[in-house]
């Protein structure tokens, strides 16, 4: 089973958060939220209050096949001024495994470097954030190891593509018909 993290900071963007989630755990992901605040409590970007699975103290990214980010104001910027968030990225990458970030978020790879020579995309206005990486403005861009996503429409295809980066084409396929995404992308 693969192991996934995602990080999240107060003003996470809700439905980049949870919808990434909700996916990977139909797929059959263990994917855990991890609060960078000193407890689990988070508030995200529309108010709502959000329990994670751990605090950031307490985490242990040695066994994560991936490492997440929503984007959401002002979540992508604490994620990005949070070090623990910047070390895991960091070695996460150094190690060659996968790693993602939406909306606002690309910038916390562009701050650390972990775009140079990517492919990628973010929300509108954030393009010069990504440092080092060539924008696609695509709904969502897979480079390697890297995928980003450009805003909250974007979520059901990215989650869709995490699990096709890990090998979980089939689980994929599945969840999009499922879950009704085939007819929406028919309309």
């Amino acid at each position: 089973m693969y192991k996934v993290y995602e990080f999240i900071a107060n003003g996470s963007e809700d439905i980049e958060a949870l919808t990434v989630v909700d996916v990977l755990k139909r797929a059959g992901v263990d994917i855990k939220t991890v609060s960078i605040n000193e407890t689990e409590a988070v508030e995200l970007s529309h108010g709502t209050k959000m329990i994670c699975d751990l605090a950031i103290a307490d985490a242990d990214f040695s066994d994560a096949d991936m490492l997440l980010l929503p984007g959401g104001l002002p979540g992508a910027y604490n994620l990005n001024e949070h070090p623990a968030v910047r070390e895991a990225l960091t070695k996460h990458a150094a190690a060659g495994k996968k790693y993602g970030a939406i909306c606002a978020a690309p910038l916390v790879l562009g701050s650390t470097g972990l775009l140079q020579g990517k492919h990628a995309t973010c929300y509108p206005g954030f393009e010069d954030q990504l440092t080092g990486a060539t924008y696609t403005a695509e709904l969502y861009t897979v480079d390697g190891n890297v995928i980003t996503g450009c805003g909250p429409a974007a979520t059901l295809p990215y989650a869709y593509a995490i699990l096709e980066m890990l090998g979980m084409n089939q689980e994929a396929a599945a969840l999009k018909e499922g879950m009704m995404f085939n007819k929406l992308m028919q309309n």
